[in-house]
């Protein structure tokens, strides 16, 4: 059946059933506007339509007719780049029948329409007028609600669910993670607080650090040592971390101890960790992984501590179900060990034993990384907590020699940023041997007392695991750090490419692989919606610009940005269309920035959104935004068309 009456009089007639009752009373104030839009399905931004609404008020009365709701609503919904795709496609420019819905889909969309049940159900579920439905046909009125509906966003939906093989070992993941997780502020004098590891953890991040100290009463507390920042007691923290741990990833939670407790304590924090976490806790080695390291799925709903360990992990099994009470060892470590605060002081000397050694042949460096770096000192520890330690012992990280001949394929190394960009640059090769081996955690530099972040890519780029950051601190980093995890199903799992897992091949992140498979990307900017106001001025007004940013290895990192669009923040149109070559797509990520310039005073940001390259669906796409500190904009968004072939 196909529709004979005109398509004004059919959305004239569904507009009116849709709005009648609302203009009884006569005319309606902005409050019942936004109301009324809310009822018909269309998403606004209350201060672009309250500047529309004041426009369109011709008395100036603060109340508006039907005719003038009429006129808000076609300017908020009817926008013109979506009428000139829906023209495109109707025979009629009226309505889409369903084979012009599959010509739009498949040729557009990029879509494999395998029956016309999915063009049925597009229909079905977006068409808002009831005749043009029963008809099988959509209106430019269901049109527009599916292009700007969650099936046509940027992130391809395929992405949105744990869809890898999550069966590899532990170390051939990215694991979200993060620094200081107890900090909500700066490093030096602000507050603890357990919302950082709730924040942290319904962000996805699986890694979470604990620094513990000894605590009045026997009770160990959490907070930044020889500063001024609060303190929580540890057993407060451990049972946040339990009630959050599972609700947004099903994946295990890694527990980074930076323990300073004396062993009694040590003991109380071995008791909380065990009575709190109960079953989740994993305690002993799996049955099938008593020399390798366990897979995510393996490890589902259970809860690790990463600490520093004494004895091997045999030696932890024989002693199960023993009372440990009162059960002290020492083992030697290096003064300044994994202490994040002196690590601006032990990366000079590290480095000049990571270069010795790499200027030696391997036959002839054994006596070198022999050689202590620092002077030694004796650690007592509570054999109780040492026994809970058992995939993910902490253990210092020397050079890559010595990890080679010595670590075990249980212990992970903790190193400071600075150390590690050193590494990155001087010996990539050898750095993605390690991390193909060993989980490595990276960690900001005692520097950035103000909670500052550096940016993850540069240690993904050589396979690095826990590249760990201040989820508290907004800004690129962190976006880099939400857009990157958005992948596999937002699990805080993402398996690393196989030439991160693939000893056999040499990949340098700063060269063109031999076996590079580039992507080439297309990117139309075509307009913006109901984009984020100046916060600067009291119209609806910005002069906006379009700012899409790549980050993955060095050869891929490039920006590119539109014209400038004056006084426009509800609906500027770019149509610009930018392309990139993209040598290791497996690695990048587009970063798309929404700034209203300011030439004085340098451009005030708007919002943005990150997403990885391989995670994009082709075709007509809505992209989200964001604000600073990660909080939605909806419904601002950028409307744009990608398309990209490897």
């Amino acid at each position: 059946m196909r529709i004979s009456l005109t398509s004004f009089f059919v959305f004239h007639t569904w507009f009116l059933s849709m709005i009648r009752d609302d203009f009884r009373g006569g005319k309606i104030n902005l409050e019942r506007t936004l109301k009324l839009l809310e009822k018909l399905n269309i998403q606004c931004n209350s201060i672009h339509v309250k500047h529309i609404f004041k426009a369109n008020d011709r008395m100036k009365q603060g109340r508006i007719t039907i005719e003038e709701f009429r006129a808000i609503y076609r300017i908020i919904a009817h926008r013109e780049e979506i009428i000139e795709i829906f023209n495109t496609y109707s025979e009629n420019r009226k309505f889409l029948f369903e084979k012009n819905l599959v010509d739009f889909l498949t040729q557009e969309q990029y879509m494999f329409i395998k029956n016309k049940s999915i063009v049925s159900e597009i229909i079905q579920k977006y068409e808002p007028i009831e005749e043009v439905k029963q008809a099988s046909q959509m209106s430019f009125e269901g049109f527009t609600r599916y292009i700007c509906s969650s099936d046509c966003l940027l992130f391809n939906n395929e992405f949105g669910k744990v869809y890898q093989d999550m069966h590899h070992p532990l170390k051939d993941y990215f694991i979200a993670s993060s620094h200081n997780t107890y900090l909500v502020s700066d490093q030096l004098v602000g507050p603890s607080d357990v919302w950082g590891y709730v924040s942290a953890l319904m962000k996805g991040c699986r890694c979470l650090e604990i620094d513990c100290w000894d605590g009045s009463q026997n009770e160990p507390v959490v907070y930044h040592g020889y500063t001024l920042t609060s303190k929580l007691l540890f057993k407060t923290v451990i049972q946040t971390i339990h009630k959050y741990a599972f609700i947004t990833s099903d994946y295990p939670v890694v527990l980074s101890l930076e323990n300073h407790c004396s062993p009694s304590q040590q003991e109380v924090m071995a008791d909380n960790l065990q009575s709190i976490l109960g079953d989740a806790l994993l305690c002993d080695v799996l049955d099938d992984y008593l020399d390798e390291l366990p897979s995510p799925e393996a490890l589902k709903f259970k809860i690790l501590v990463r600490d520093k360990k004494i004895g091997s992990l045999l030696e932890t099994h024989a002693r199960r179900g023993s009372d440990k009470r009162g059960q002290v060892e020492e083992y030697e470590e290096y003064e300044e060990a994994d202490q994040e605060e002196e690590e601006d002081k032990d990366s000079e000397s590290q480095l000049l034993d990571i270069l010795r050694d790499s200027q030696e042949k391997e036959t002839e460096s054994m006596s070198l990384v022999k050689l202590p770096l620092f002077k030694k000192k004796k650690v007592k520890m509570a054999v109780a907590l040492s026994d809970l330690v058992i995939y993910t012992k902490a253990e210092k990280f020397r050079n890559f020699h010595y990890s080679r001949q010595y670590q075990h394929f249980n212990e992970s190394n903790s190193i400071g940023e600075s150390t590690a960009r050193k590494l990155s640059k001087l010996k990539a090769n050898d750095f993605i041997l390690h991390t193909n081996k060993f989980i490595t955690r990276i960690y900001p530099k005692a520097t950035r007392a103000n909670s500052s972040n550096f940016n993850p890519q540069e240690f993904w780029n050589v396979g690095c695991q826990m590249v760990a950051l201040n989820f508290q601190t907004p800004g690129l980093p962190m976006d880099i750090q939400n857009g990157k995890f958005l992948d596999n199903g937002n699990s805080g799992y993402i398996l690393k490419p196989q030439f991160l897992r693939d000893t056999e091949k040499e990949f340098d992140p700063r060269k063109t692989p031999e076996e590079s498979n580039p992507v080439t990307l297309m990117i139309r900017v075509i307009s913006g919606i109901q984009l984020p106001p100046s916060n600067h001025s009291s119209s609806n007004k910005a002069d906006t610009l379009v700012i899409i940013e790549i980050f993955g290895v060095p050869n891929d990192q490039v920006k590119q940005q539109t014209r400038v669009i004056k006084k426009n923040a509800f609906s500027p149109r770019w149509n610009e269309t930018f392309t990139f070559i993209i040598q290791v797509p497996e690695l990048a990520l587009v970063r798309f920035v929404v700034e209203n310039q300011n030439v004085m005073a340098g451009n005030e940001f708007l919002g943005q959104y990150t997403l990885p390259v391989l995670c994009m669906s082709k075709g007509y796409r809505h992209v989200p935004l964001f604000s600073k500190t990660g909080e939605s904009l909806e419904p601002s968004s950028l409307f744009i068309y990608v398309w990209y072939v490897r």
